[in-house]
């Protein structure tokens, strides 16, 4: 297994006393005083320069002795919700209709505002308005599907249709009566070891896989629903725990070909193009200039890596695999060390625990 090329110490050092979200996964910090490892982000009390030792990953702290923290959970996939919070939302999930008040969070063990805070954190909303979206999402699809504004409503929990209505239009960008020629897109948030990523899915596939930090993903879901003229809304779908189960396996390495089904929207091109990149083997890389070639297109390379970056679902369509000419890493959407990282990961120098 060949070593893993980790940014120099110092480098390292000022992105763990800045917890700079940028390094979370690139390195963890083993600390020689207390015998524990954490994230770039953790934020605990940082220790001086001399008690620290860096290691490429958990794997490599633990076989060195130490410890996982306690505060910032190095073992977990990032954005991954504590125990009691995923068993409230395994609960929702099979019953989206559910309304909670405080004290029934807090009879299922958790603190009301923790929840709120970790949503806001994760989500950018409250539970409350995660709860509301939820009913919006599927009064959407009953509408769409042919029944009346008004039995939708009741059977969403609305008492009022004008305020069924006016939450409507507010989440969903239409009012009721536009669902019944409109799409819907559910979106969910998926924890991976290298970041939470947010997921989109139409009744026939995945359309959208982001890492939720990019900074075009505000750009990326303006143009799904262009394309699809859909609305999104937060929800349920059966793909999402079909992809979340294949990334767990991609991650820990039992998994390389993808097989959740794909509802990728696109230009004739960029069907070509994204359709190349699923050929690309695991493991292996192209540069642009063989993909374009391989398209019979031998002198579109700029057109190549255009539709390479317009790519909506990252990992699954692997616009990761394609580097320069020379070898060298080039942009990614979701950054340049998420791309390293999946590339060391897929050629064996990276093992997860």
């Amino acid at each position: 297994m060949s070593p893993r090329t980790l940014p120099d110490d110092e480098t390292m050092y000022r992105a763990l006393v800045r917890k700079d979200p940028e390094y979370d996964g690139v390195f963890v910090t083993g600390v020689r005083t207390t015998g524990i490892f954490c994230r770039s982000v953790c934020t605990a009390r940082k220790p001086r320069r001399e008690n620290v030792v860096f290691f490429t990953d958990a794997r490599e702290a633990l076989l060195a002795g130490y410890r996982p923290c306690r505060v910032c959970h190095p073992l977990e996939a990032r954005g991954a919700p504590p125990a009691g919070i995923r068993a409230l939302l395994d609960e929702i999930e099979r019953d989206p209709a559910l309304r909670f008040k405080d004290a029934e969070i807090r009879t299922r063990g958790v603190d009301p505002v923790s929840l709120r805070r970790w949503f806001k954190k994760h989500h950018g909303f409250t539970f409350h308005s995660y709860l509301r979206a939820l009913r919006v999402g599927a009064a959407f699809g009953r509408i769409a599907h042919g029944d009346r504004t008004i039995d939708a409503a009741f059977a969403a929990g609305w008492e009022s249709t004008s305020a069924f209505s006016d939450a409507f239009k507010k989440l969903a960008g239409v009012v009721p009566s536009g669902a019944r020629d409109g799409a819907l897109v559910k979106v969910t948030r998926i924890p991976t070891p290298i970041g939470p990523m947010l997921a989109g899915a139409t009744e026939k596939g995945i359309c959208l896989l982001e890492f939720a930090d990019r900074r075009m993903l505000p750009t990326q879901l303006t143009r799904v629903k262009r394309l699809l003229k859909a609305a999104l809304l937060p929800g349920t779908s059966p793909f999402f725990a079909r992809v979340s189960e294949e990334l767990d396996r991609y991650f820990a390495g039992a998994l390389r070909t993808f097989t959740v089904p794909l509802d990728a929207a696109g230009t004739e091109f960029q069907q070509r193009v994204w359709a190349m990149l699923r050929t690309i083997p695991y493991g292996e890389t192209r540069s642009y200039g063989e993909q374009a070639r391989l398209i019979g297109m031998p002198d579109a390379v700029r057109a190549v890596a255009r539709a390479n970056g317009d790519n909506r679902i990252a990992i699954l369509i692997p616009c990761h695999r394609v580097v320069g000419s020379n070898g060298s890493l080039t942009g990614y959407g979701g950054g340049l060390w998420r791309k390293r990282w999946l590339l060391e990961m897929e050629r064996g120098q990276r093992v997860l625990c």
